[in-house]
């Protein structure tokens, strides 16, 4: 049996990062099966942005966060839930934040920046990092996650894999996305 250092697993980014990866068995192979996957998701992370935007405005408890100031954003911000559009600039900016998400994702070694990385991804959606206005309830930031893989499934079968290369991409991405979950999650516990 291992013996882990539960209170280090919140205070060493990596540590966690070792012990989750470890225990739901996300390793070389899985890397290689989501950065083999980067050529063949690039084209359809368009519309794989477009239609994650989409599914937020359908909501207002997910569009009522795009009205505050975002983080790194400099120009005018949306009058009210009403007049946001799809193509407000502000919507432009967050799609290309999710879009190089998800090119890291497919393309970064999954080193110590990594994991600053996911974590960073959890945190900037509360007021412990960028802007204090920008709160995302968990169910939401939840809802969103489930969405997400959801659509890189769906772009993983579109993809016509061979079967074993799509069963081991696909595990490695649910792997991967069970990993952010946490390192999203672990922002949302109380102090």
């Amino acid at each position: 049996m291992q013996r882990i250092a539960e209170d280090r697993l919140e205070t060493d980014r990596e540590y966690r990062l070792g012990y989750l990866a470890e225990f739901i068995g996300f390793g070389r192979e899985d890397v290689e099966a989501v950065h083999g996957a980067a050529a063949g998701l690039a084209p359809l992370v368009p519309a794989l942005v477009d239609a994650v935007y989409v599914k937020l405005f359908d909501y207002d408890a997910t569009k009522r966060h795009f009205v505050p100031r975002q983080s790194g954003y400099e120009g005018a911000t949306p009058e009210s839930i009403e007049t946001l559009t799809l193509d407000h600039p502000l919507i432009a900016f967050r799609k290309q934040h999710l879009g190089r998400y998800l090119a890291t994702l497919v393309t970064k070694p999954y080193d110590g920046k990594m994991v600053n990385y996911l974590d960073s991804v959890g945190k900037i959606h509360t007021p412990k990092a960028g802007s204090g206005e920008l709160n995302v309830p968990l169910v939401q930031m939840n809802a969103l996650l489930g969405f997400v893989s959801d659509a890189l499934t769906a772009a993983i079968f579109g993809m016509r894999l061979e079967r074993d290369v799509e069963v081991r991409t696909l595990r490695a991405f649910q792997k991967l996305l069970w990993i952010q979950n946490d390192f999203i999650t672990r922002h949302y516990q109380a102090a």
